[in-house]
C-alpha cells in the first residue's frame, strides 16, 4: 500500500515515492488532458470533426476529480438561487463544456474568423438615370416630387435618405427599412374605448420573472385575455372598474402606469401610419377583414388623433404668439428648422421681468452697482447700464457678493477688473458705514470670512496691469481708511501727540494643547505661530496673514518693475502705511523687504527733480511724495532704531536737509504739493528729534527756520487758498521746535551723566544743547500774543483757535526744561511767568470765545457720551480701525467746536508754572471751580466708558485733560477755598479714572495713588465730623433694629477714624502692590517728561486692557490669595509673608473708607465680585479672619453689603471675574469653614448668605447634603445675621430633594436650635409649609408629603413634632426664632386627619396643648 508524503520528508523521500508509484501502475486521483488551441491554429479546427472525435482527441488541459459532486453542499438552509438566463439556455446533459465555450467565445481572433460575406448575387443593381446635364440637377427640399411622407418612411430621414427612398419608390422598389414580410392583425375587433386599435404587445407585462422558457408568447397571451375581458364589458362597466381601481390603487402606481402607457404611445402611432397599402408584391396583402378592420380603427381614432393636434397646434400657436411678440426679430418661413418655436430656448431673449413694486420684510440678496451703492429691490434701473448681466434674478439690477467673487476670478481681463474695482468700492463704503441702516450684520466681516483676503492676494500676483491696479485699489479699501489718517495727523501737534497705539487685532487667549506639558517640551509662542496655516492666521489678523503671504516683495515689484499709474503709486505707499502701523514687527518687515525701501527712496523721495509741465503729472517717479514721507514717518514712530536706520542708512537726514533748506515756494513742485511734502517732511524731522535724532540739522538749517518762522503771520493769510495746508505746516514746524527744546533740555544732564558715569550705560548727549533753543521764544511769543488779539476778528478766529495750542505746548516744554539747568534764574523766570500771564494767559481764559468753548466740554467728551445715537463704522475684530468715518458731522474732541485741544494745552502750561510760581495758583482757581469744568468732572464721575480699538486713540488725549485738571486742583486745593469745597468732586474723578488708564499712561496713575487718591485734603469727610456722624447713624439704626430686622452699622465710625489717621501707610501698600509695574512707568515717565534720548519708541504698548484692574482696591487681599490661598488656605498667620497681616488691614480699611464715602467710585465693581473678592478673607489663612482687626474690619465690610439695597442687587449666578462661578467659591468656603472655622459667627454669617430662597438650591443642597456636618457649629444667631428671615424662608422650598434633606436633619438631629438657630427655622419652615401645602401636588410630591406628614405624626420627638405641625412663621427675640400655633388651623387639622386616619380631629390638639 503506498504511503502519502509526510510534511518532514524531503525532495530523495518524494522522487522515491513517485518512481513506486509509476511501478505500481495505480490509476492516479486526477487526469490531465490537453485540447487544441484553435487561436493558435492546432489540431482541431474543424468545429464537427473536433465535436465527434472529442473524447478520443482531445488535447485540452481538464482537470477531473473522480466522486466530487455537481454542487457544493449548502452549510445553513437557503433558497435556491435563480440564473436571468438559464431559462433562455438550453442544455444537454452530454454536451461537452469546452464545446459551449467555443460557441460563445467572444475574442477578436474567434469572432474574426466566423466572418462569412453574405451573396449578393440576387440583389439588383439600381444605376443612376442618365441625363443630358453635364451635372446632376441640384435637389432642392421644396421639390415634392422627389420626397416622400415621413409616415411612409417609419421615422424621422435626412434629406439624403428621403432622395433614396422616393427614387427607390419611383423604380417601384420597396424601402430599405422595409421587411420583405408583414403579419396580419390577429385581432380584427377594433378597440371601443381607447386612443387607438388595441396592440398585440402590453405595455405594462414584460414577461420578467415568468418561469416559462417562452416568455413572449405567454405575455401574448395574457394580453389578449385582458383585452377579450375588456372588450365584452359595456362603457358604464369600465368606467365602473377603471374607478374602483384607481380608489384602490396606489397612486403612485397609477403614475407609473401613466408613464408606461406614454412611452409606448410614440411606437404605436409610427405603426399605425406605416403605409401597408403600398407594400411591394413581395409582402402578404391583408385580407378584406382587416383592411375593413383597419378602415374602422382609423375612422374612430382619427377624430381624435385631429382633436390633438388641433389642441397642439392652438397652443403652440398661442405660445408661438406670446414669444414672438416679446422676440426683437420676427423668424421667417424660410429659415432652417425655425418652424416650431421653442419658448424656454428663447426666454433670454424676451425683455426682463420688471422689479417686485411692494416691499417685504423677508431678507433679500445685497445687489451694488459698479460705483459700490446699494441698489434697493424696488429699483428699476434701465438694461444699458450693463447691471443686468448676471443668471439669477434677471429682473433685479447689480451684482450680488457671490457673483463679483465669481467674475473676479473670470479669464476676461475687463471682468476680472470691473469686479475687483466694484469690490474696492463696496469696501470703501463699508468702512465709512454706508450700509449700517440697509444691509443685516457687517458687510466687512462677511467679506473677510468668505476669503477676501485671499481673493486679493491671489489677484495681486495678475500679469495685467489694469487687474494689479483694480487690486491695489481693492486692498487699499479693505486696509486703509483715508479718515484715521487724517484724525491722526490732526493730533500729531496735540501733548503726547506723536505716540500712537500699534494697530493690533485683540486676539483671544488660545487653549493650550500642551497644557501639563514640561516647561522644556512645550511649544513657544514663535512654534505656535509657525505651525498655524495662512487661513487661520488672516482670519485673526489680517495684516499678518498678508505678510504672511509674502504681500511686500510683491508690492515692490510692482513698484520697480511695473511702474503704475499715480494713483496705483499711492495706493501702495498707503498700504504700506497702515501695514507699518499694525505693530513694530511688521514695520520692521517693511524696513528689512529686499530692495523696497531703496525704490522708495530713489523714486518718490528724489534728491533733485524737474519741474513738471502739467498740473496732474502722468508718472510720481522721479518726484517727491508727501505719502512717502509719511511713511517713512510711520516706520520711525516704531522705533529709536528704526529711525537710526532711516536716518544713517537709507538717507532720510539728506532729504530733509533738501527739503526743509528752501521755501515751498522754491520747490520744483505745485504749491500744495509742495506745502504736503514739507508738513511731512517737519513731521518727520519732529518724530527723529523725539528721540533725541537728527538734531544736528537743526543747527545746519537754523537759518531756514528762522525764516519760516517769521513768515507764519503772511502765510496764514484768510485769503489765501491753501490755507489749510500752511496751518498745517506751522503746527507740524511748532511740534518740531518743542521736540527740539525737549532735546536740548536734556543735554546737561546726559553730559553729566557721561562725565561721572562709571561703565553704566547712558545715552550719548544731543548735538543741540540749551543755549541753541534760547532764542525761540522771543517770536514765538510775540506770535502767540497776536494770535490771541486775533481771536476778535471772526475770518482769523478758527486759525487762532487752531494755533494757540501748540503755542502753549512748546512754551510748557520751554519752561519746563529751563527750570532744570543749571543757569536757571528764578526771579527772572518768575517775572517772565507773571508777564506772561497778564498779557496772555488771563486774557485768553477770559475771552468770550474760549468761554463759549469752554462750554462745550461736556457735549464733546468721548467718556460722558458713550452711549450717543452715531452708528460707528463697519469694522471687523481681525482689522482693528479708530471708528473716525464721519467725524466732522458729529460732536467730538476732534470736532471744530472741541475745547479739548485748547483746554488741554492750556491745562499742561498752567500745571508747569504753578508748580514753578506758586503764587500763581490763585489766579487760575476760576478755570476749576468754573460751571462748565465742574458739570464735566461730575459727568466723568458718573460714566462708564467701553474699552476699544476705535475709542482708546482719543480717550487717552481725554484722559491728559481730565489728569491736568486733577493736577491743578491738587495744587490748589490747599491753597483756594473754593476748590477744596469741590474736594470730594475731585477725589471722586481720580478714583473713577485710575481704571481708566491705558497702556503708556503708566505715570499717571503712580502720581495719581501718589497724591490725590488717598490724600486727606480730597477726602474731607475725614476732617469735617465724617466718623462722628457715621456713630450717631449707628447708634439711631441700633435703637431701630430692636424693632425692624435692618442691620447694623456698630463699629464703622471707629474703624472710619482708624483709617483716616492710616491713609499714608495704606498708600504704601498700594504702591508695594504696584511694583510690578515700575518698568513700565519708568517708560511713561520719560515720554510724559520729555526726557527724549530715553524713549525707546513712540508706539504704545499693545492694547491689551487698562493698567489697573477695575477691582484695584482688593488687590493686596487677592494677591495674597493668590500666593497662598490656592493650594489649600491652611497656613497660620505667622506662617504667610511678611507684612501679609498688615497689607490685609489697610486693603479692608480703604476698602470701608471707599464703601462708606466713596460708592459711586466702586460701582463699576458687582456685588458678586465684592463678595467674592473679601471671600479670600476666610481662604488665604486658617486663623486670618480671627485677627482682631481683620475681623472688626469684615464684619463693618459684611454690615454694609448686607444692607436691604445691596442685597437686592446681588446676584450670584453671574460669574464672578476670574471664576467659573460663586458655586464653586462657595463649595471652598464650606470645606474651609469644616476645617477652620471653630465656630466663628463672622464667618457663619459668610456661610449663610448665600442661603437665601432667591439664590441657586445648588449651594442650599451642598449644606445640607455633602457638608451637614457643619450645622453643629453654625451657631450664628437671627440677630447676630442681621438679615430678615423671611429672604430664607420665602417662597416655600420648591425642591423635593431639598425638603427631604430639611426633614432628614431635623430627624436625625443634625439640626437643632441650640447648634444652628437659623438653619433649624429655615428647615422647619419649610418642611411644614410642604406638608400643609394645598397647592395642586407635582407628581409624587403628594405622595411624599402624606408619608412625611405621617411620621411627623408619629414621631417620639414631642418637641421637634410639636414644632413642625404647629410652626407659624418666623419671629426674632422669641425663645426659638419663630412663633407657633396655639392649636392647628381647621384646615390643617382636617388635612391631617384626612392624611393620618384620626377619628378625633381635634385630639392632636389637645395632645399638643
Amino acid at each position: 500500500m503506498l504511503r502519502r508524503p509526510k510534511p518532514g520528508g524531503s525532495e530523495e523521500d518524494l522522487l522515491r515515492e513517485q518512481e513506486e508509484f509509476i511501478r505500481s501502475g495505480a490509476l492516479s486521483a486526477a487526469s490531465v488532458t490537453r485540447r487544441p488551441d484553435k487561436r493558435r491554429g492546432e489540431a482541431g479546427e474543424d468545429p464537427e470533426e473536433d465535436r465527434l472525435d472529442h473524447n478520443a482527441k482531445s488535447q485540452r488541459d481538464v482537470v477531473t476529480i473522480e466522486d466530487l459532486p455537481d454542487e457544493l453542499p449548502s452549510l445553513t438552509p437557503a433558497p435556491p438561487k435563480k440564473s436571468r438566463f438559464k431559462n433562455s439556455r438550453v442544455t444537454f446533459e452530454d454536451e461537452d463544456a469546452g464545446e459551449r465555450l467555443d460557441r460563445h467565445d467572444t475574442h477578436i481572433s474567434a469572432v474574426l474568423s466566423k466572418i462569412v460575406e453574405r451573396d449578393t448575387s440576387s440583389i439588383p443593381i439600381s444605376l443612376p438615370e442618365f441625363t443630358g446635364l453635364a451635372f446632376p440637377k441640384a435637389l432642392h427640399r421644396s421639390a415634392n416630387g422627389f420626397q416622400v411622407p415621413l409616415s411612409a418612411m417609419g421615422g424621422k430621414k435626412s434629406i439624403f435618405a428621403q432622395q433614396i427612398e422616393a427614387q427607390r419608390l419611383k423604380e417601384g422598389k420597396p424601402p430599405l427599412n422595409f421587411t420583405s414580410t408583414y403579419k396580419p392583425m390577429e385581432i380584427d375587433t377594433t378597440f371601443p374605448f381607447g386612443d387607438s386599435a388595441p396592440s398585440t404587445v402590453s405595455t405594462l407585462v414584460t414577461g420578467e420573472g415568468l418561469g416559462c422558457p417562452d416568455r413572449s408568447e405567454e405575455t401574448r397571451r395574457i394580453h389578449r385575455e385582458n383585452q377579450e375581458k375588456i372588450l365584452a364589458m359595456s362603457p358604464s362597466e369600465i368606467l365602473e372598474e377603471q374607478e374602483r381601481l384607481l380608489s384602490q390603487l396606489d397612486p403612485r402606481l397609477v403614475e407609473f402606469i401613466r408613464s408606461r402607457r406614454a412611452e409606448s404611445a410614440p411606437s404605436s402611432s409610427s405603426s399605425r401610419e406605416r403605409p401597408e397599402a403600398k407594400c411591394s408584391g413581395e409582402s402578404v396583402h391583408l385580407s378584406s377583414d382587416s383592411r375593413k378592420s383597419d378602415s374602422g380603427t382609423a375612422t374612430l381614432s382619427k377624430p381624435k388623433e385631429v382633436q390633438m393636434k388641433e389642441e397642439e397646434e392652438k397652443e403652440l400657436s398661442t405660445q408661438s404668439a406670446v414669444s414672438e411678440s416679446h422676440l426683437p426679430v420676427k423668424p421667417q418661413k424660410e429659415w432652417l428648422h425655425m418652424d416650431k418655436l421653442e419658448p424656454e430656448k428663447l426666454e433670454w431673449m424676451t425683455d426682463i421681468p420688471a422689479p417686485r413694486k411692494t416691499r417685504t420684510k423677508q431678507a433679500m440678496q445685497a445687489r451694488f452697482d459698479f460705483n459700490g451703492t446699494l441698489i434697493p429691490p424696488t429699483e428699476d434701473l434701465p438694461t444699458h447700464l450693463g447691471l443686468h448681466h448676471h443668471g439669477d434674478e434677471p429682473e433685479r439690477a447689480g451684482y450680488s457678493l457671490q457673483e463679483l467673487f465669481l467674475l473676479s476670478r473670470s479669464q476676461l481681463i475687463q471682468q476680472r477688473s470691473l469686479a475687483l474695482s466694484t469690490l474696492g468700492n463696496i469696501l470703501s463704503k463699508a468702512r465709512a458705514g454706508d450700509y449700517h441702516s440697509s444691509l443685516q450684520g457687517s458687510m466687512l466681516a462677511t467679506l473677510l470670512d468668505a476669503g477676501l483676503v485671499f481673493l486679493l492676494r491671489f489677484a495681486l500676483d495678475d500679469g495685467v496691469e489694469g487687474v494689479m491696479a483694480a487690486t491695489v485699489q481693492a486692498l487699499k479699501a479693505l486696509l486703509v481708511c483715508a479718515e484715521d489718517e487724517e484724525c491722526l495727523d490732526l493730533t500729531f501737534h496735540w501733548f503726547r501727540g506723536l505716540a500712537a497705539f500699534p494697530l493690533l487685532p485683540s486676539l483671544e487667549e488660545e487653549k493650550e494643547d500642551d497644557e501639563g506639558l514640561d516647561e522644556s517640551l512645550k511649544e513657544t509662542a514663535k512654534e505656535k505661530e509657525e505651525r498655524k496655516t495662512d487661513h487661520d492666521v488672516a482670519l485673526q489678523d489680517v495684516v499678518k496673514g498678508l505678510l504672511r503671504m509674502k504681500v511686500l516683495p510683491r508690492l515692490r515689484y510692482i513698484l520697480e518693475v511695473v511702474r503704475p499709474s499715480p494713483r496705483v503709486v499711492q495706493d501702495i505707499l498707503e498700504v504700506l502705511t497702515r501695514i507699518a502701523r499694525h505693530s513694530s514687527s511688521s514695520a520692521t518687515q517693511v524696513l528689512d523687504c529686499p530692495r523696497l525701501m531703496e525704490t522708495v527712496m530713489s523714486e518718490f523721495l528724489p534728491t533733485s527733480w524737474t519741474l513738471q509741465c502739467f498740473p496732474l503729472p502722468q508718472s510720481y517717479y522721479g518726484l517727491p511724495l508727501a505719502c512717502a514721507m509719511k511713511l517713512l514717518r510711520v516706520l520711525a514712530t516704531s522705533g529709536r532704531h528704526a529711525c537710526a536706520r532711516l536716518l544713517n542708512s537709507v538717507g532720510v537726514r539728506e532729504r530733509l536737509s533738501c527739503l526743509l533748506s528752501a521755501e515751498p515756494s522754491e520747490l520744483l513742485l505745485e504749491p500744495h504739493d509742495a506745502l504736503k511734502i514739507t508738513t511731512e517732511a517737519y513731521r518727520m524731522w519732529a518724530v527723529a528729534a523725539g528721540y533725541g535724532q537728527a538734531c544736528d540739522l537743526y543747527i545746519d538749517i537754523y537759518p531756514a527756520l528762522l525764516t519760516a518762522l517769521q513768515s507764519v503771520r503772511r502765510a496764514l493769510a484768510p485769503s489765501d487758498p491753501l490755507m489749510h495746508l500752511q496751518l498745517q505746516k506751522v503746527l507740524a514746524l511748532l511740534t518740531l521746535l518743542t521736540q527740539v527744546t525737549h532735546t536740548a533740555g536734556c543735554h546737561q544732564e546726559l553730559q553729566a551723566g557721561m562725565v561721572s558715569s562709571s561703565g553704566d550705560e547712558c545715552p550719548p548727549p544731543p548735538p543741540v544743547s540749551w543755549g541753541h533753543v534760547t532764542g525761540l521764544p522771543a517770536p514765538l511769543l510775540g506770535h502767540l500774543k497776536s494770535f490771541v488779539k486775533g481771536l476778535d476778528n471772526p475770518l482769523q478766529r478758527d486759525c487762532c483757535l487752531a494755533l494757540i495750542p501748540a503755542y502753549l505746548v512748546y512754551f510748557e516744554a520751554f519752561y519746563h526744561q529751563r527750570s532744570k539747568q543749571n543757569c536757571f534764574k528764578p526771579v527772572e523766570a518768575l517775572h517772565e511767568l507773571e508777564q506772561l500771564t497778564s498779557d496772555v494767559l488771563l486774557p485768553l481764559m477770559s475771552h468770550s470765545v474760549v468761554q463759549d468753548l469752554i462750554k462745550n466740554l461736556k457735549s464733546s467728551s468721548v467718556v460722558c457720551n458713550v452711549r450717543s445715537g452715531h452708528v460707528g463704522p463697519d469694522t471687523s475684530p481681525s482689522l482693528p480701525g479708530l471708528a473716525c468715518p464721519g467725524w466732522r458731522d458729529r460732536p467730538g474732541l476732534m470736532s471744530p467746536g472741541s475745547p479739548f485741544p485748547l483746554l488741554t494745552s492750556l491745562a499742561l502750561f498752567l500745571e508747569t508754572i504753578m508748580g514753578i510760581h506758586k503764587g500763581l495758583i490763585c489766579k487760575f482757581t476760576g478755570l476749576l471751580v468754573s460751571e462748565p469744568v465742574i458739570g464735566y468732572l461730575q459727568s466723568v464721575s458718573q460714566a462708564t466708558p467701553t474699552l476699544a480699538h476705535a475709542r482708546s486713540w482719543i480717550l487717552r488725549h481725554e484722559h491728559h485733560l481730565i489728569y491736568l485738571l486733577l493736577r491743578l486742583a491738587y495744587r490748589s486745593v490747599s491753597v483756594e477755598q473754593q476748590v477744596a469745597k469741590h474736594a470730594p468732586l475731585y477725589h471722586q474723578v481720580a478714583l473713577v479714572l485710575l481704571p481708566w488708564l491705558l497702556p503708556g499712561s503708566e505715570q499717571l496713575a503712580q502720581d495719581l495713588l501718589s497724591t490725590i487718591v488717598f490724600s486727606k485734603d480730597f477726602i474731607a469727610e475725614s476732617r469735617s465730623g465724617g466718623p462722628e456722624a457715621i456713630e450717631i447713624g449707628e447708634l439711631k439704626l441700633h435703637e431701630e433694629s430692636s424693632q425692624q430686622n435692618s442691620p447694623s452699622l456698630q463699629t464703622v465710625g471707629a474703624l472710619l477714624r482708624e483709617a483716616c489717621a492710616n491713609l499714608p501707610s495704606i498708600r504704601g501698600c498700594f504702591l508695594t502692590h504696584l511694583a510690578h509695574l515700575e518698568s513700565s512707568t519708568l517708560v511713561s515717565q520719560d515720554a510724559l517728561f520729555g526726557r527724549n534720548p530715553w524713549i525707546k519708541s513712540h508706539l504704545l504698548p499693545e492694547l491689551t486692557g487698562p493698567i489697573l484692574p477695575l477691582d484695584w482696591p482688593f488687590l493686596p487681599l487677592v494677591s495674597l490669595y493668590e500666593k497662598t490661598g490656592v493650594s489649600g488656605g491652611g497656613l497660620s498667620v505667622e506662617e504667610l509673608p511678611q507684612g501679609a497681616l498688615l497689607a490685609v488691614t489697610q486693603c479692608l480699611q480703604w476698602l470701608l473708607v471707599l464703601e462708606v464715602w466713596r460708592e459711586d467710585a466702586l460701582k463699576g465693581i458687582l456685588p458678586v465680585a465684592k463678595l467674592a473678592r473679601l471671600s479670600c478673607v476666610f481662604l488665604c489663612s486658617s486663623d486670618l479672619f480671627l485677627e482682631r482687626p481683620v475681623q472688626k474690619l469684615t464684619w463693618g465690610l459684611f454690615r454694609l453689603l448686607s444692607r436691604p439695597s445691596k442685597l437686592e442687587s446681588l446676584d450670584l449666578t453671574i460669574p464672578p471675574p476670574g471664576l467659573a462661578s460663586f458655586q464653586d467659591l462657595y463649595c471652598a468656603l464650606l470645606a474651609q469653614y469644616e476645617a477652620v472655622s471653630f465656630g466663628d459667627r463672622l464667618f457663619g454669617c459668610w456661610i449663610l448668605l448665600p442661603l437665601q430662597r432667591k439664590y441657586s438650591a445648588t449651594m442650599r443642597l451642598a449644606v445640607f447634603g455633602e457638608h451637614v456636618g457643619i450645622l453643629r457649629s453654625l451657631g450664628v444667631t437671627i440677630e447676630q445675621l442681621g438679615i430678615p428671615m423671611e429672604s430664607f424662608t420665602s417662597p416655600p422650598e420648591g425642591s423635593l430633594p431639598l425638603v427631604r434633606l430639611y426633614f432628614r436633619s431635623l430627624v436625625t438631629g443634625s439640626a437643632k436650635p441650640s447648634w444652628c438657630p437659623v438653619l433649624y427655622v429655615v428647615a422647619l419652615a419649610h418642611v411644614n409649609a410642604f406638608v400643609f401645602s394645598q397647592d395642586a401636588a407635582v407628581q409624587g410630591h403628594a405622595a411624599a408629603r402624606h408619608s412625611m406628614l405621617r411620621k411627623i405624626y408619629y414621631m417620639t420627638d414631642e418637641v421637634l413634632k410639636k414644632h413642625l405641625l404647629l410652626f407659624h412663621q418666623p419671629k426674632q427675640g422669641s425663645q426659638f426664632g419663630f412663633e407657633m400655633y396655639s392649636q392647628l388651623p381647621p384646615v390643617r387639622a382636617k388635612h391631617l386627619e384626612r392624611v393620618v386616619g384620626l377619628q378625633n380631629a381635634v385630639s392632636c390638639n389637645q395632645e399638643e396643648r
